[in-house]
């Protein structure tokens, strides 16, 4: 099992999660972070240090964000990885909650 970022991470990007990842699997867009499924370990350290509760684990994406199972997975074969946390976009605050952000995601 590994571990997928889902829709409420677009336009926010907080990098809490990066700081934490033992293995560097997060890959970084432009407004929004992926997980590489092949380097992930399933430690969990990254679901607690998320600000936007965007993190969940395979199994548990809720039905209406499983898409992003495939999204993680194709986007980390060519985003750039990232391995220190940086600032969130600046209106970080004001997108994270908010619903349907799906036609948002930059590629």
């Amino acid at each position: 099992m590994t571990y997928v970022v889902t829709e409420n991470c677009i336009n926010c990007k907080y990098t809490d999660c990066v700081d934490v990842c033992p293995v560097d699997c997060f890959h970084e867009g432009p407004n929004f972070l992926v997980i590489d499924p092949e380097e992930c370990i399933d430690c969990t350290l990254c679901v607690a240090e998320c600000p936007a509760e965007a993190i969940f684990a395979e199994d548990d994406v809720p039905d209406d964000q499983r898409r992003y199972i495939q999204i993680n997975a194709d986007l980390a074969k060519v985003w750039p990885v990232i391995v220190e946390k940086k600032e969130a976009l600046p209106d970080a605050d004001a997108w994270n909650g908010k619903p349907g952000k799906a036609d948002l995601l930059k590629r």
